[in-house]
């Protein structure tokens, strides 16, 4: 919770327009922030690889997106954000908070649109989630369907 709260506090201090979460945040709990709009029809989607694939790694990953534009993550540009990759996530992360960063969930706040990905043998599965500027993904959400990977041995 530690890790969370400071968080909150950080895009407190970067977002004073969420100052009235303050308060929630001091006591610990989970902050809601305001979600950014996706407009009607955005889409996001793997270019490659497809689902089903079986591959070698490290593989490519490239993202596709329709409908809005890729911007870094803290600039705010109408209509856009950036890509996020789920890697065998079982349950979707909360929509109303900021993507965690971890081994499971990759930020490209850099507005990159493919990355190089090694993944042990074995079937994984991957998902794309289009992020605002501060990592919260778009009301309604931008993601991509789950695809399924398999990993050849070597």
């Amino acid at each position: 919770m530690r890790t969370i709260t400071l968080f909150a506090c950080l895009l407190l201090s970067v977002a004073p327009g969420l100052a009235g979460a303050q308060d929630a945040v001091q006591e610990g709990e989970a902050v809601e922030l305001p979600r950014t709009p996706s407009p009607d029809g955005a889409m996001v989607y793997f270019l490659e690889p497809r689902d089903g694939e079986t591959v070698s790694s490290p593989f490519t990953v490239s993202f596709g997106l329709r409908g809005m534009g890729v911007a870094p993550a803290g600039i705010t540009f109408p209509d856009s954000g950036h890509h996020h990759l789920l890697v065998d996530v079982e349950e979707a992360p909360p929509e109303g908070l900021p993507l965690p960063t971890t081994d499971q969930i990759l930020h490209f706040g850099g507005g990159q649109t493919e990355t190089e990905l090694e993944l042990p043998p074995g079937e994984h599965t991957l998902q794309l989630v289009l992020g605002d500027p501060l990592h919260i993904p778009h009301d309604p959400p931008v993601r991509s369907e789950v695809i399924t990977v398999t990993v050849a041995a070597p």
